[in-house]
């Protein structure tokens, strides 16, 4: 066990939630930190050499205890998707290292930067070796750092893979984040070789470049993979090699302890049926507000950025007919809306006090069917006009009475209208008042 003070550069999603508990969060680790002593082996080929300042990443799914990884994948709705702004880093002098679960770890010491090469896998970094973070490897010694390989090319006298800088953490001579694996898992693969069997992407021995994207393509463990540690389980998805800015779409699926599959994927551009979306699946991830105690709250955000959160959620009623209209809300509650003769069930004198000294008029029959009566008691001459909106806040009907005082009454025809409920609203002078009627 290492007791050593360490900095890991990972970035831990840990925004969780209901929807998504079941994947808890993707680490993206840095692993390594090429140096000018690894850049001189050449055994892959010039062209293709491990570049000075080259960063080795580590992908880690961090799923709930007891489930496990069966799958990932890209269908026809969800791509799988690795990019870098640079081009990935291939060891290619073993044509078998497609896959992290395909490596010998025979070849680390003649080949030290086989160590670094890019590949996907599930819980595998070799065909006998789990990989975990360094930080949780309990292994007492490193296989592949420094003094444990041949120095590569130059025959480096101290062993390649050697470097301490401080940004990648735990240095491999230290922890090389590889532990035996009591049982090693067939996985199977589609959509990275040919005919022939040969990886083609930029994966395999043939290509170099700097993105991987399909439609149609997968690696596969039927029975899935848990991590070392049972109580953390994080498994090891990916080993990426580039000097450029790494980003990521991934899918997956997940079995749950009664061994049934969960689908989560990276994106919602499409969902359907069975597929749940994790903002964690993507890279570098999405932030924003976290807190829903604000409008620009979302739950599709991987991590929060407490500047985002700019206007505070202010609930009310934002219809402005209801008497207890509140023009500092911000998100209407319908049902704490109160009108004349509707309060859902509750003491309007209480929600709207104002009420009592308002127009006195009155509206009927109600409900109605081609007319309906208009009567207004109005002490002073002030103008009189009044307005009928349907349920959606659509005027229908508007008409100025002129100035008048007394007992004013006034037949509407409604008609026209269709069958439904209404708002009928009188405006005396500057002062309003709104009742509901209905029409059958």
């Amino acid at each position: 066990m290492k007791n050593s003070l360490i900095f890991l550069l990972v970035p831990l999603f840990l925004i969780t939630s209901s929807l998504h508990a079941q994947l808890e969060k993707v680490i993206v680790e840095t692993y390594y930190i090429s140096d000018a002593n690894d850049a001189t082996d050449t055994i892959d080929g010039a062209a293709n050499a491990l570049e000075d300042g080259s960063k080795t990443y580590r992908v880690y799914i961090d799923l709930k205890p007891g489930y496990k990884l069966k799958k990932i994948y890209g269908d026809v709705n969800h791509a799988l998707k690795i990019s870098s702004t640079a081009s990935f880093f291939n060891n290619i002098d073993q044509s078998s290292a497609y896959f992290g679960y395909s490596i010998n770890k025979a070849w680390f010491n003649n080949n030290p930067t086989i160590a670094l090469d890019s590949w996907i896998t599930l819980g595998f970094a070799t065909k006998t070796q789990l990989g975990v973070l360094k930080t949780e490897d309990t292994d007492v010694s490193s296989f592949i750092g420094g003094a444990n390989n041949s120095g590569g090319t130059a025959a480096i006298a101290a062993g390649l893979l050697s470097n301490t800088d401080p940004l990648a953490g735990i240095p491999l001579i230290t922890s090389d984040g590889l532990m035996i694996s009591p049982n090693p898992l067939t996985q199977f693969d589609f959509g990275f070789r040919d005919l022939s069997g040969t990886d083609t992407t930029i994966f395999g021995t043939l290509k170099s470049g700097s993105s991987f994207s399909s439609n149609n393509a997968f690696i596969q463990q039927n029975s899935g993979v848990m991590g070392v540690s049972p109580d953390s389980n994080k498994i090891l998805v990916a080993q990426l090699t580039t000097k450029g800015e790494l980003s990521f779409e991934l899918n997956v699926e997940v079995l749950d302890s009664l061994g049934n599959v969960i689908k989560f994927v990276a994106n919602d551009s499409v969902i359907v049926a069975g597929e749940t979306l994790s903002p964690f699946l993507s890279y570098p991830p999405s932030c924003g507000c976290l807190d829903p105690n604000f409008l620009e709250y979302s739950s599709s955000y991987a991590c929060n950025n407490p500047s985002a959160c700019v206007t505070r959620v202010v609930l009310g009623c934002m219809d402005t007919l209801a008497c207890n209209y509140d023009p500092k809300a911000n998100m209407n509650v319908i049902y704490l809306c109160c009108y004349p003769g509707y309060c859902n069930d509750r003491d309007i004198s209480l929600v709207c006090p104002a009420i009592s000294n308002s127009i006195e008029f009155s509206v009927y029959p109600n409900p109605a069917q081609d007319h309906v009566y208009l009567q207004v008691s109005n002490n002073n001459s002030e103008q009189i006009k009044y307005s009928v909106f349907d349920s959606f806040g659509v005027k229908k009907i508007d008409k100025n009475l002129g100035n008048l005082s007394g007992i004013i009454n006034e037949l509407i025809d409604i008609s026209t209208l269709n069958n439904g409920l209404y708002l009928l609203r009188v405006d005396v002078g500057s002062i309003s008042e709104t009742k509901m009627f209905m029409k059958n």
